[in-house]
């Protein structure tokens, strides 16, 4: 007899990203259990991924969040804004003693999952926040990035989409999340400065030069964890930023069978010290789909013994960044590192 696989709840599944993590665990062979509030909602996704389990539950609710993850190994939070969902889910994960990541770009989310590590470590759990396109994706470039060094001037990461549709999921949290942006300078967490700084970037093709503007995510509080660095500083090329204003701008439509968009991304991470540059990349296509596989490999290593801390932990230290991202090459982007004087 075979050993079964393990069980990972998903909240949220049946949303925008929620569906393509839940797909991505299906094709590993795993058998999610959908979790949500809306039961006609979970119940179509179910059809459309036997073996899935369906089980409603309300983050008002704890009872329901302890019955929802009861017999799970893991647990996923696609359930947006996450400002809502992330401590009740955390706290059921402690209660459960089952290891807990999510998919937030919100960064006063990313800090107060931070200041519960005390607890995930006494309850022998993973907490991993930002285990997505924002926040692990940059974190583990600049790790990789980082390469040997013990310490560095400064990370710049550059993220460059051709257009940004966003989810109904991105516009309520963009509404509910009004906390002023944290950018980091002289070793510390600050607001970020208004009107936030402008600047060119270079970037591999296919985007060239563009000119970006500061706009930090959950990356700048995960590389602040665990990379001795003064100064990280997070760009966006406009052209998404307009997209994303813009509230007429329609969400994404799949463009294949995978329900993937057309959305090309790239992201540029930089570390400085000196006069000396290391420099990691990814592109790939679709912010939303490509977090699935991001969490689900983390999932994954979690479970397998691969990640063995416990506590709140951050994806760079958690786990071999080039490794991990070239787990991820090339079904799901494209990896390149550059080391220059």
């Amino acid at each position: 007899m075979g050993v079964r696989a393990p069980r990972i709840a998903v909240v949220g599944a049946a949303g925008h990203t929620g569906r393509f993590v839940v797909s991505e665990l299906r094709r590993r062979g795993w058998s999610p259990i959908l979790v949500g509030r809306d039961a006609a909602k979970l119940k179509a996704l179910a059809d459309a991924e036997p073996g899935s389990e369906v089980r409603v539950a309300s983050i008002d609710a704890p009872t329901s969040l302890d019955h929802a993850l009861a017999g799970a190994t893991a647990v996923i939070n696609c359930a947006g804004p996450f400002l809502d969902t992330a401590t009740p889910v955390i706290e059921a994960s402690l209660r459960g003693r089952i290891h807990y990541l999510d998919v937030t770009a919100e960064q006063p989310v990313a800090r107060a999952a931070f200041e519960r590590s005390g607890d995930a470590s006494r309850a022998e759990i993973v907490v991993a926040p930002a285990m997505a396109f924002y926040g692990a994706l940059a974190d583990l470039l600049a790790t990789v990035a980082m390469g040997d060094w013990a310490s560095a001037d400064a990370i710049r990461i550059g993220i460059a989409l051709d257009s940004w549709k966003p989810t109904q999921g991105t516009r309520l949290t963009g509404m509910r999340n009004t906390a002023p942006r944290l950018a980091y300078a002289n070793g510390a967490l600050e607001v970020l400065p208004q009107p936030p700084p402008r600047r060119a970037w270079e970037f591999p093709p296919p985007f060239g030069a563009q000119e970006v503007v500061a706009l930090p995510f959950t990356e700048v509080v995960l590389i602040a964890r665990h990379l001795r660095i003064t100064a990280i500083h997070s760009y966006m090329n406009l052209k998404p930023i307009t997209d994303l204003r813009d509230p007429d701008t329609p969400p994404p439509t799949a463009a294949d069978e995978s329900g993937r968009s057309d959305q090309t991304f790239l992201v540029d991470a930089i570390a400085e010290r000196g006069s000396r540059q290391r420099r990691a990349t990814a592109r790939g296509r679709d912010i939303y789909a490509v977090t699935a596989p991001i969490v689900v490999e983390a999932t994954e290593r979690i479970l397998d013994g691969r990640a063995t801390k416990r506590g709140t932990v951050a994806a760079g230290e958690l786990f071999d960044a080039q490794e991990f991202l070239q787990a991820l090459d090339p079904e799901h982007l494209s990896l390149e590192l550059n080391d220059q004087r």
